[in-house]
């Protein structure tokens, strides 16, 4: 069981950036892909950017791509998401997911992952 905790969110002006951390408080989800998803009231959960386990390959969804980077640090049981150049549509919660078993690809589909955080606040105001 790999319990995982989100940190990072914030309120930023629209231009700014934040970096989201994803921490493995319990277990380890160093051999796993790790993605993160965004959700706002009303919406279903949006996945943004995923990473191998390896950390080699990411992928991103079209609107976040040349603004966001995710990247992970297995040693530490960490995985991060730069954001930059923040705009008021990227305002949700964001979650870390990751699968619980291995596989090479990066699902964009949040029912593929097994373990989720707790979800960070991301506010960007115009």
């Amino acid at each position: 069981q790999v319990q995982l905790v989100d940190s990072g969110g914030g309120l930023v002006q629209a231009g700014g950036s934040l970096r989201l951390s994803c921490a493995a408080s319990r277990g380890t989800f160093s051999g796993f892909t790790v993605g993160w998803f965004r959700q706002v009231p009303g919406k279903e959960r949006e996945f943004v950017a995923g990473v191998s386990w390896s950390g080699t390959n990411t992928y991103y969804t079209d609107s976040v791509k040349g603004r966001f980077t995710i990247s992970r640090d297995n040693a530490k049981n960490t995985v991060y998401l730069q954001m930059n150049s923040l705009k008021p549509d990227d305002t949700a919660v964001y979650y870390c997911a990751s699968l619980g078993f291995v596989y090479s690809g990066i699902p964009t589909v949040a029912g593929s992952y097994d373990y989720w955080g707790q979800g960070t606040q991301v506010t960007v105001s115009s």
